[in-house]
């Protein structure tokens, strides 16, 4: 009885809250108020470290709640984190089938290797020739200001192989950008998402693929609606399915040679990593 009162009153907090960071909070009560004398596995079903089940109309309220706060402000990349989480189910069964129907995916989804600046060797790729992928990935991430390790870890997908493909998923976001030459600007951030919105089928993506442009000026939205837009989704439909590419191997190739073994055609428009700031 005692634990049916806790979690009404949890709940009641989480749906007279204004910011979705808050009823992500409440949602963690039953995993980060345990007691000392017990285990924390206790606090969640223990599928993986850090998940926290949701039933279904909890995560409807997660996803509303995160969906209005990354409208409001796109940056905020833990709110996008959790409307990918609480949209994606279905999806994340399809890209997971995708993965285990190929040899390269299977390896991944087996031998489960994560980007983190623990993982990979920066000092080696920013020695690399010029043009490799490595080389051109960490150009990226200087150029644009980011790190891998910013990537939130999964929480809200009750099942540990697909939490898995959705961490798989963002790790290798910033890959995306390189591959597609776009920086992390409003403009390519959108043209990214229409690339990934038609590759993966996330409910995430293609949110921010439609309300994205809406915080576009008018001459970067007509850039994306007559170059950019059409050339990425394009690539995204026509592309080799990018969550099989085992990239951790491929950082010695070639970025074009990479390229044009995803089936991937350079951007029409060359955008600065400078403007970031200037949508």
């Amino acid at each position: 009885m005692w634990l049916r009162i806790q979690r009404l009153n949890q709940w009641r907090f989480v749906l007279t809250s204004k910011d979705c960071s808050t009823s992500v909070s409440a949602v963690c009560v039953p995993q980060l108020h345990t007691s000392s004398t017990e285990p924390a596995s206790s606090s969640c079903d223990g599928l993986y470290p850090g998940h926290i089940h949701t039933t279904p109309i909890q995560k409807a309220l997660l996803a509303v709640g995160s969906g209005v706060a990354a409208l409001r402000d796109p940056y905020r990349h833990d709110m996008v984190a959790v409307l990918g989480e609480a949209t994606g189910h279905f999806a994340l069964i399809n890209l997971r089938d995708k993965m285990k129907n190929d040899p390269e995916g299977y390896t991944i989804l087996t031998e489960r290797p994560r980007i983190r600046l623990s993982t990979i060797d920066v000092a080696n790729m920013a020695s690399l020739p010029e043009g490799s992928f490595g080389r051109e990935y960490i150009r990226f991430l200087d150029d644009n200001h980011v790190t891998p390790d910013s990537r939130a870890d999964v929480k809200f997908v009750d099942d540990e192989e697909l939490a898995y493909v959705m961490l798989r998923y963002r790790e290798v976001h910033d890959l995306m950008h390189t591959l597609l030459g776009m920086p992390t600007n409003m403009l390519g951030e959108v043209a990214v998402k229409w690339f990934e919105a038609a590759q993966t089928g996330l409910p995430m993506c293609a949110f921010g693929a439609v309300l994205g442009p809406l915080r576009l000026n008018a001459s970067r939205l007509q850039t994306l609606v007559t170059s950019l837009g059409p050339w990425a989704l394009r690539n995204g439909l026509r592309a080799r399915f990018v969550l099989n590419i085992f990239y951790e191997r491929r950082w010695e190739q070639s970025l074009e040679d990479l390229r044009q073994e995803l089936n991937i055609e350079p951007p029409p428009v060359i955008l600065s990593a400078a403007n970031k700031t200037s949508t």
